[in-house]
């Protein structure tokens, strides 16, 4: 007969051998929340607790108000497993991803038209916001070889940027000179950036793309006001293009608009691969003109994984896989599959905007013009909801469409916004119409219904 410990220890081996994850005793105790526990887990309760609760997270699919990319085919992501244990920064172990990351950089620098003649340098950042940051920094150095003693430095840009363009001013001590927008107008105009401008002005920021509505600053007109001022006061002041959002789609939809290297003054680009360059988080890139255009003082070189290797990045340490994942989309999809995508699109956002503005609900401020974004607001005279409703009640059918208010001086306008991204299909488009007006109805009608009590709810006696 066999004691009760080896009948406990049979029956433990038992439940290890054949019982399900859900009903481990994992499942029946509060996952730790503060405190690293004491004692290990299972690999597969681990998962599938972390698995589970990422469930309150929205579908990335039906998430319309990023503008990251949330589908790869599976190639793509094969190799990005297969990678993702490298260190992007160890040239000397893994010469062949730097070899691809200087493709990468080359097909950028002739997608956006650098001139032949220019010896043109970038690297790859965790995404815009440090390309952004590496690019002004960049900016600010050149500016301090000509500067007299004690002068101040400022950057000049709208206030439709992204957050990151005040940390960089914020950060590396640069006078921010905002250009605020005006109802009925959010981008910058060349006057505006003229009256802001002077000698210690380390460039001006144009916006390719801006993220509260999709519109494009005046690029080519910024950059002959920049050639005149230059030659009429001898300050060389260059355009950093934020092109995070739009670097991927007007090459393609548009080849033919110029704001780009082909502008004389712009001197240095950044553009989001993870957004419209159709990579997973996170990868972006800044690209330089020419290599004069940044200042060899940002270069470090370093032995400290086995070889003298350069470095011109904030991040120091990042897997190589999303660059990698990068080069498999130029590759796989070439100028022919990257404008195809783009223009499917950019007439999806067209068709769904369309239908939108014939509502007779919305008034559209980017109707996907140039980028697949629609951006809109309630018109005046309807009354008793906004699109802060409209977005909260979209998520119960799973849509994340996003709410926000314009920048000053235009912050009395609310809008929504749609990002239609590479897996948005024209279906999908209708779906989102249909449900978009669905809710208006129910919102209207609990706006009449509230309007009937009101009226009907009698006086209290005095």
């Amino acid at each position: 007969m066999l004691s009760k410990k080896k009948r406990l220890d049979q029956v433990k081996v038992s439940e290890k051998e054949h019982s399900s994850t859900y009903s481990s005793r994992y499942f029946s105790q509060s996952i730790p929340k503060l405190e690293i526990p004491e004692k290990s887990m299972p690999a597969n309760a681990a998962y599938q607790l972390i698995h589970d609760e990422l469930n309150m997270d929205a579908n990335p699919a039906l998430n319309l108000a990023s503008f990251v990319t949330t589908w790869m085919e599976p190639e793509a992501q094969k190799l990005i497993t297969e990678n993702l244990h490298k260190n992007f920064i160890d040239h000397d172990e893994y010469p062949q991803t730097e070899v691809i990351h200087e493709r990468c950089v080359n097909m950028m620098a002739r997608l956006f038209n650098a001139p032949e003649d220019c010896n043109s340098i970038g690297t790859a950042t965790i995404g815009s916001s440090e390309a952004i940051m590496l690019g002004l920094l960049a900016h600010k150095w050149v500016w301090k070889r000509r500067a007299k003693p004690g002068a101040v430095p400022n950057i000049v840009f709208g206030a439709e940027v992204h957050v990151c363009w005040e940390k960089f001013a914020r950060y590396f001590d640069v006078e921010m000179r905002i250009i605020p927008l005006d109802k009925g107008r959010y981008t910058i105009t060349t006057e505006s950036v003229e009256e802001r401008i002077d000698e210690n002005t380390i460039c001006v920021g144009a916006i390719l793309g801006t993220t509260y509505s999709g519109q494009a600053d005046p690029i080519q007109e910024i950059n002959a006001l920049l050639l005149r001022i230059k030659k009429e006061k001898g300050w060389d002041i260059p355009l950093h293009i934020d092109a995070a959002s739009g670097g991927f789609v007007v090459p393609f939809t548009n080849p033919d608009f110029v704001w780009d290297f082909r502008l004389e003054q712009v001197k240095s680009i950044n553009v989001s691969g993870h957004k419209y360059g159709l990579v997973y988080p996170g990868i972006g890139w800044v690209l330089w003109r020419d290599e004069s255009d940044f200042p060899e003082e940002l270069v470090f070189k370093v032995d400290y994984l086995g070889g003298w290797m350069p470095t011109y990045t904030l991040n120091f340490s990042c897997n190589g896989a999303f660059v990698l994942a990068q080069y498999y989309n130029f590759l796989r999809l070439g100028r022919e599959g990257y404008t195809q995508i783009m223009n499917n699109c950019v007439e999806n956002a067209q068709y769904l905007g369309k239908m939108l503005a014939e509502s007779g609900k919305f008034e559209m401020i980017n109707q996907a013009k140039m980028l697949p974004i629609v951006a809109m607001k309630l018109k005046d005279e309807i009354k008793g909801y906004s699109v802060y409703d409209i977005s909260s009640k979209l998520r119960e059918r799973g849509w994340v469409v996003a709410a926000y208010t314009m920048p000053p001086n235009a912050e009395e306008i609310a809008l929504l916004r749609v990002v239609v991204r590479e897996h948005f299909s024209r279906d999908m488009a209708e779906i989102l119409y249909d449900d978009i007006m669905h809710v208006c109805e129910r919102l209207e009608s609990k706006e009449s219904l509230a309007e009937k009590v009101s009226k009907e709810k009698p006086h209290p006696i005095c």
